[in-house]
């Protein structure tokens, strides 16, 4: 089921293989039936390292989501609650364990993992609701979730938003935690490079996490096999965040939403023409988006505009060796074509599910609306009017558009322009209020607390970036790799800085552009261990004066888009590369999704 973790150097199968076993190993515990009841967050991340099947082969009879409500009557002897430590989360485990035992006769045996460490300020409001006698506690030491042989996630909820609004340093030392679990498994990363208050931060944290283990003699692995680890604070790059993402796969997430690698679209382009079922055509379609499939593989990093090219492409060839059935066939060559027939069966239902999102994506694409915003983006992100009040937004506002995606522009051009001119920031703040309400106004002051939005100050940091990094570039200045991933003509700041990391194997070269960015810079070295062998690396016996390909670790503190992702990835697909990035992030994000969660709700 993991084979698609393992294609990388580094093989990521080996965390969700640990992940896994440590689910099952905490299962065992409880013997007999069971059932297990999830907090609603955590049930995609953890499908991801251990699927329902499994679970039913360790005696999980039923699984219930932790929500609101009562639990039917159950015959099973052990009842599991799996939750994130969080205070709302304890009164429902707290309503469901004296709601049984106020109904049920037989004994139950009540359990709760904690995921993915226990709190002791949850632990006494469980106490506070006189059930923790009831209760039998144990941590799933689950921080990291596998997406794909080099996308891994922590899948922190708000992480961002307690970091930078509430004051809240939870997410930070879970993020520490995470990079020490990946150290313990892969072995000390020997040059720590990092930009931002929160890198820093969780840098500071890894220093001091990593003492503590020498002093109780905790062993990882003896090897290295990540040669350069980046630390990127998400409140350095916010322009990158609300641009709209122009790739195949960034285009799923801005319309459908892609959550733990699932997204769901409209169910009616799915059906057969001769079903005739209206309850089919009406369905909710689920997909799983990961390189387990070779079609989407080949897509998702792609231009949207390159889609319909390739999809025909493979259309083409698909038909051809489906044709050949009709040719005269040898017995061998028969037995052959038989073989194959699943595979291309496979292949052809694979296209015909990508064609179809295809043409749910371009009924958006080629909407007036869409190519008005893409417009207005590429205009902020070449510093074009992007001091004065744009006459889009003011439209997007009288037309009373979601909000989102009127401060998703508001704020572009606030980073684009180094901060809103503060005749500007007025007018934007009092037609936000008087049009969407009170919520606005609290929800621009949240915006502004977290750096999004502030007033303009004498330097132009961004005009400066912009062209010393070159983050825009002319048509005619694009070459076939980068235009075949740039949203806007854009490429995002962090990769540029990933980029420089790789090519300079450090920061020299661009201090003065470091220091326009907000936070301190890190640059350290850990202690140097010997090199592992990687996975389906190109070295070998036979070719050791070949440089073996180096492995960055590239973590996104705060958030990252499928955007930045594919931009790394075309980084390490080109001929001169030698580098691989492995992606690590606190959450998947847009720039919907970002600023939903910073905004105050009704």
């Amino acid at each position: 089921m993991s084979t698609h973790l393992s294609g990388g150097r580094l093989n990521v199968a080996f965390l969700h293989e640990t992940m896994r076993k440590e689910l099952l190993n905490l299962l065992q515990l409880c013997d007999g039936p069971k059932v297990t009841i999830w907090d609603e967050w955590l049930a995609g991340p953890v499908g991801l390292v251990a699927q329902y099947s499994l679970l039913k082969e360790h005696e999980v009879v039923d699984m219930f989501p932790l929500r609101p409500g009562s639990l039917p009557l159950t015959a099973v002897k052990h009842i599991i609650f799996i939750a994130r430590p969080k205070l709302n989360l304890m009164d429902l485990v707290a309503d469901y364990i004296q709601s049984l035992r106020s109904k049920q006769s037989t004994p139950i045996e009540f359990h709760l993992f904690f995921v993915p460490r226990r709190s002791e300020l949850c632990e006494k409001h469980l106490k506070n609701r006189n059930v923790f006698t009831n209760l039998s506690i144990e941590e799933f030491k689950c921080d990291i979730f596998p997406f794909d042989s080099d996308v891994m996630s922590l899948e922190l909820q708000n992480d961002f938003r307690e970091n930078y609004l509430e004051g809240d340093p939870t997410c930070l030392y879970n993020a520490a935690q995470a990079l020490r679990t990946i150290q313990q498994l892969y072995g000390i990363i020997p040059r720590v490079y990092g930009k931002g208050f929160a890198a820093k931060q969780v840098w500071d944290l890894l220093c001091r996490l990593n003492k503590e283990d020498q002093g109780l003699g905790h062993k990882g692995s003896t090897t290295t096999c990540i040669d350069q680890l980046l630390l990127l604070d998400r409140a350095i790059d916010f322009t990158s965040i609300m641009t709209t993402q122009l790739t195949y796969e960034g285009l799923i997430d801005e319309i459908y939403g892609i959550k733990s690698c699932t997204a769901i679209f409209p169910g009616h382009k799915f059906a057969a023409p001769d079903d005739a079922s209206p309850d089919v055509a009406t369905e909710k379609k689920r997909i799983v988006l990961n390189s387990s499939e070779e079609l989407f593989s080949e897509l998702r990093d792609s231009s949207f505009t390159m889609v319909g090219a390739a999809l025909s492409k493979k259309a083409r060839v698909i038909k051809t060796q489906l044709d050949e059935r009709h040719k005269d066939k040898s017995v061998q060559e028969i037995k052959q074509f038989v073989s194959r027939l699943p595979q291309l069966l496979a292949d052809k239902a694979s296209l015909a599910q990508h064609t179809t999102i295809a043409e749910y994506i371009k009924e958006t694409t080629d909407s007036f609306e869409f190519h008005d915003t893409i417009q207005c983006e590429e205009d902020f992100l070449n510093c074009i009017e992007n001091e004065k009040i744009c006459n889009y937004i003011e439209d997007l506002i009288a037309q009373k558009a979601p909000l989102t995606k009127v401060l998703r522009l508001i704020c572009l051009q606030c980073a684009t322009g180094s901060g809103l001119r503060p005749r500007t920031w007025e007018h934007y703040r009092r037609e936000l209020t008087q049009v969407y309400g009170l919520r606005a106004w609290l929800t621009l002051a949240n915006l502004e607390k977290c750096g999004l939005l502030r007033a303009q100050t004498g330097a132009r940091q961004y005009a400066v970036l912009r062209k010393a990094l070159h983050l825009t570039m002319d048509e005619s200045e694009l070459d076939e790799n980068e235009r075949c991933y740039l949203s806007s003509k854009y490429v995002p700041l962090t990769v540029r800085l990933c980029e420089h990391i790789s090519n300079n194997k450090g920061w020299a070269g661009i201090t003065d552009m470091l220091g326009l960015l907000p936070g301190p810079t890190v640059e350290e070295l850990q202690t140097l261990q010997p090199r592992m062998p990687r996975r389906n690396s190109i070295s070998s016996e036979n070719s050791s004066s070949i440089e073996s390909p180096r492995v960055i670790l590239v973590f996104f503190i705060g958030g990252c888009s499928y955007h930045e992702i594919s931009a790394l990835r075309n980084i390490s697909t080109q001929e001169d590369s030698n580098v691989e990035f492995v992606i690590l992030t606190t959450k998947m994000i847009n720039g919907n999704t970002f600023l939903e969660t910073l905004m105050e709700t009704e």
